[in-house]
């Protein structure tokens, strides 16, 4: 059954107690919390989100500052109970950029994606929603290029462009959402300025 918004919101804050109260850095995307950055001075920061609203929860207090070692691409912002080892909640991609619905027909392997207006050669990654199934073809987390894009609507590529666009084998849909790799040559700093847990 559909959730009221204020059952959504109050697991929202059970989330935030739970999974939410320290901010972590990845190279590449994991269900598990894995490809954290070691190394350096590089270590989780505390975060404090506030109230949900309209079942999304989102960052305050930014921007959390977090220590990055030399030779590290930082692509994703995980969530965890604890500064060391603990509970993982989750992650999203850098940049935290908005995420928008998509559908997907095979018959043309475009996305279709109402409000995202992406450019040619965009970095995008896409994910399943509660009930819903990404097309074949598709892998949630990875790094995708936009190709071909026209309003709403746009094709994937596996390489930055022109690729070659993906062939979906199967009708699907989802939601994508930008990502913003950051490439540390040296020892720096990522800047946590944004961010927010919605449900979906």
């Amino acid at each position: 059954m559909p959730l009221s918004v204020t059952a959504g919101n109050g697991l929202l804050t059970q989330f935030d107690t739970a999974y939410a109260s320290f901010a972590s850095l990845h190279t590449a995307y994991s269900a598990t919390g894995a490809n954290e950055v070691a190394g350096g001075s590089y270590a989780r920061v505390a975060v404090t989100f506030g109230s949900p609203s309209g079942e999304v929860m989102s960052l305050t207090g930014t921007p959390y500052t977090i220590n990055v070692p030399a030779s590290t691409t930082v692509a994703w912002v995980g969530l965890w109970s604890a500064s060391t080892s603990g509970t993982f909640g989750g992650m999203f991609p850098a940049g935290a950029a908005n995420a928008f619905a998509f559908a997907a027909p095979s018959s043309t392997s475009t996305l279709l994606a109402p409000g995202s207006g992406y450019v040619s050669n965009a970095q995008v990654v896409v994910f399943p929603t509660g009930g819903s199934t990404l097309p074949t073809g598709l892998t949630a987390g990875t790094i995708y290029y936009v190709l071909s894009p026209s309003s709403d609507s746009f094709k994937l590529s596996a390489t930055s462009g022109p690729g070659s666009a993906i062939t979906l084998s199967s009708d699907g849909s989802g939601i994508v959402q930008a990502i913003s790799p950051e490439v540390f040559g040296s020892a720096g700093t990522f800047s946590l300025s944004s961010g927010s847990v919605t449900l979906v």
